[in-house]
């Protein structure tokens, strides 16, 4: 279970690291109130960071490893434990699967209503990387189509 202790905000971590400034953060912020979202997706949106920095950030902030899914080959049989519609409304994929502990590639690690939702479903214990959610789309565009083939 995910009982971090977080120190700084997301915003923060990206100003540290030097990706966005504190006005593209507070401008970020004033859309936040008005719109809603994921302050990550917010910057992405208004173009202040990449997705990539995003992931990098969320792994500085809570001590995810980062895992570019570009090249990783996804064993077929994991794409029928996490079905195609959870893997697409959460934006994670799973990755590899030893015993019953079953390891994830998410856009945000910090869900804990997906990873709760993910170890009743598959009766595992969930492991945790973080991904893009570019990347994460793509490779479930590829690997579960694999299946439907």
């Amino acid at each position: 279970m995910l009982k971090r202790l977080i120190n700084k905000k997301i915003g923060e971590v990206l100003i540290d690291r030097k990706v966005i400034t504190r006005a593209q953060l507070d401008e970020a912020l004033a859309h936040q109130r008005e719109h809603g979202g994921l302050i990550g997706q917010i910057l992405i949106q208004l173009d202040f960071a990449k997705e990539s920095e995003i992931a990098l950030a969320l792994t500085a902030q809570y001590g995810f490893p980062y895992l570019p899914l570009d090249n990783y080959e996804i064993d077929k049989e994991l794409t029928s434990v996490v079905p195609e519609h959870v893997a697409t409304q959460y934006c994670l994929i799973p990755i590899d699967k030893i015993g019953n502990a079953l390891t994830l590639a998410m856009a945000d690690p910090t869900n804990i209503k997906a990873i709760e939702d993910i170890e009743l479903l598959t009766k595992c214990v969930v492991q945790t990387f973080v991904s893009t959610p570019s990347d994460i789309r793509k490779a479930i565009e590829k690997h579960y189509q694999i299946n439907e083939t």
